[in-house]
């Protein structure tokens, strides 16, 4: 069972201990982590902590994702023009 309010999209990088997560679903929310179950551990309370903020300053707080996925691919590179 996923135990996340929100989607999660996990990015490889070319280091093998670094990644970066975000959710689609609730903007302004990243993070890092060392493995792939440090991020999930990370945006499981790093969204509790983002959606307190938000509450807090009065901001608008997406409706929970009823069912959240979690997607796990590489870096997305940018190309220089």
């Amino acid at each position: 069972m996923i135990e996340l309010p929100y989607s999660l999209v996990i990015e490889a990088t070319d280091e093998p201990d670094f990644f970066g997560f975000f959710s689609p679903d609730l903007e302004g929310f990243t993070g890092i982590g060392h493995s792939v179950e440090d991020c999930l551990y990370k945006a499981k309370w790093g969204m509790k902590e983002h959606i307190a903020l938000l509450n807090e300053k009065q901001l608008p707080v997406p409706p929970p994702n009823s069912d959240p996925k979690i997607t796990i691919q590489n870096t997305k590179t940018s190309a220089v023009a």
